[in-house]
């Protein structure tokens, strides 16, 4: 039977009467993922600081934090980020440059592809105050965790931590989130970019869920059973079409996306295998030898 994409509605997940209809979760990351910038690169040039990776590095290197938690450390513990208010995430998730089409992506998600709807939901390392603003009027504030600060009431100083969403927060999260709405793990999909991003994805393909790796991040794109490369939020729905949905004929999704009004160009699949090989005296390796397969 051939799939089609149908008119977007904004049906809930848990509201759905159609008892044919299968529903999936997807949860994606948010810095690099649904953007094009790291929050704490942009807050750090709104303060006027330019080592923020370096301080980063020097926390993964010491592994003091899970990945993609060196922020919210430097919020907490940093001289020069402790004077940082709600009202500064909120500026930085303004001045972030986000992915083309993320509420197309959403639209027909929730309600384009007959047969199918998944509900969207973002899990980010970033404070949820950054996300929230960010993607104010593209996604609701209730499908949004983040980290969460507590704030001094007087002060307005971060003075603690509710809730951290990296690592194997994550995991906690997601696992809530399927609880909250019954989904089995297998109709999990999870998109992310980087290393905190691991746990998570890794959880996801456990339970036979589908991973999507927007990124050639070293750790990640092994996990990932998809990697899709583009600087457009819609580019997920061709892992998904294909491995969730079914649709291996190129035409027939080139023709979805085309009945939405969306041109897809240069769609290119390739596969690399990247070698490293040493010599009979094993000296150590030059360079690195790349073989398209």
């Amino acid at each position: 039977m051939e799939t089609k994409l149908t008119k977007p509605n904004r049906t809930s997940l848990a509201s759905s009467a159609n008892s044919q209809v299968k529903h999936f979760l997807l949860a994606s990351d948010f810095d690099q993922t649904l953007s094009f910038n790291d929050s704490g690169v942009v807050l750090s040039e709104m303060l006027g600081l330019s080592d923020f990776e370096e301080k980063v590095a020097g926390l993964a290197n010491s592994h003091l934090v899970q990945q993609g938690g060196e922020l919210t450390y430097l919020l907490l513990h940093d001289p020069d980020y402790r004077r940082v208010r709600a009202e500064h995430l909120h500026q930085v998730g303004k001045q972030i440059r986000l992915k083309k089409n993320i509420a197309s992506l959403i639209n027909l998600l929730e309600s384009g592809i007959e047969g199918y709807q998944f509900t969207f939901f973002v899990i980010s390392a970033s404070p949820e105050e950054v996300v929230r603003s960010a993607l104010e009027g593209i996604v609701p504030p209730e499908r949004i965790f983040g980290t969460r600060l507590n704030y001094d009431p007087d002060t307005g100083e971060i003075t603690s931590v509710a809730q951290l969403t990296a690592g194997y927060g994550k995991v906690t999260t997601l696992d809530a989130l399927q609880e909250k709405f019954g989904v089995s793990y297998e109709r999990i999909v999870y998109v992310g970019d980087g290393s905190s991003d691991v746990h998570v994805m890794l959880h996801v393909n456990r339970c036979e869920g589908l991973t999507i790796s927007v990124s050639e991040h070293r750790h990640l794109a092994p996990i990932a059973r998809r990697t899709v490369l583009s600087d457009n939020a819609l580019s997920v729905l061709i892992p998904i079409l294909e491995d969730v949905v079914g649709c291996r004929d190129r035409t027939q999704v080139r023709g979805l996306f085309e009945s939405h009004g969306i041109d897809l160009q240069g769609w290119e699949k390739t596969q690399v295998d990247r070698l490293t090989i040493l010599d009979s005296a094993q000296t150590p390796p030059t360079a690195m030898t790349t073989v398209p397969a």
